[in-house]
């Protein structure tokens, strides 16, 4: 946030305006050197840092479907990358002579609709989220996202601010939708021909073990019980033909 100075007064600006020429040139040259002064000590702004955070707020309402944030805040952001995405498309470099609808007329209508909604965000926030986070993905023609967009905000239905605590922080950008390590080598191994062995948990191996020791058991068991009763038989045939 930029730190507003009070602006001088009037008379202030009338004393300076009757200097002397003579002091008038060490004037300009003290107040070019304070502007210079005050540019350096304007902390810069990170534009990544900002998309970062902008994505990570989209990333927790899209998986969610709530938001937790000032409404108008929130607007703002929906906004910045409501713009960001649309300028991202070819026909955002074509001509006007090119174009049924030139493209700031489109981001004009989207971004009217998006600012209608004063109580609350639309209740297709979720989706919108989605569509902002991978518009090229899923639209590959900027018609089509905006038809999207449109249908989406043309609605007059609105969420009302979530209560709950905010989770915890998602994967970071980029990492989504990157395969992990062990699926890229299972991946490999299935081209080279080869069947990835599939490791359960632990629990489940220690279950099997555990399942396949009592079978063994009860194997023993039936063969001692068999042994028994056979022996019997044989006894009691023996009795009775003596």
């Amino acid at each position: 946030m930029v730190d507003m100075e009070t602006p001088p007064s009037i008379a202030n600006d009338a004393a300076d305006n009757t200097t002397t020429p003579l002091n008038r040139d060490e004037n300009s040259e003290d107040a070019s050197s304070i502007n210079a002064g005050e540019k350096e000590s304007k902390p810069a702004i990170d534009g990544e840092e900002d998309e970062e955070e902008v994505r990570g707020i989209l990333q927790v309402i899209a998986s969610t479907g709530k938001f937790w944030h000032d409404w108008e805040k929130l607007k703002s952001v929906l906004s910045f990358k409501l713009k960001q995405v649309l300028s991202e498309y070819p026909e955002a470099k074509m001509t006007t002579t090119e174009q049924e609808e030139t493209y700031q007329e489109l981001v004009k209508k989207l971004d009217e609709a998006l600012h209608n909604f004063e109580e609350g965000p639309p209740f297709t926030l979720q989706r919108l989220c989605e569509i902002l986070l991978a518009a090229r993905r899923i639209y590959p023609n900027l018609s089509k996202l905006a038809l999207a967009l449109e249908k989406n905000l043309l609605v007059t239905s609105t969420l009302a601010v979530c209560t709950d605590p905010y989770p915890q922080a998602l994967e970071k950008p980029g990492e989504i939708d990157k395969p992990s390590e062990e699926l890229q080598v299972q991946s490999s191994l299935v081209q080279n021909g080869v069947e990835p062995v599939v490791v359960g948990d632990g629990d489940e191996i220690m279950t099997e073990v555990e399942e396949a020791d009592i079978d063994d058991d009860m194997t023993i068991d039936m063969e001692a019980l068999e042994e028994i009763v056979a022996s019997s038989e044989a006894n009691s045939t023996s009795t009775g033909n003596s």
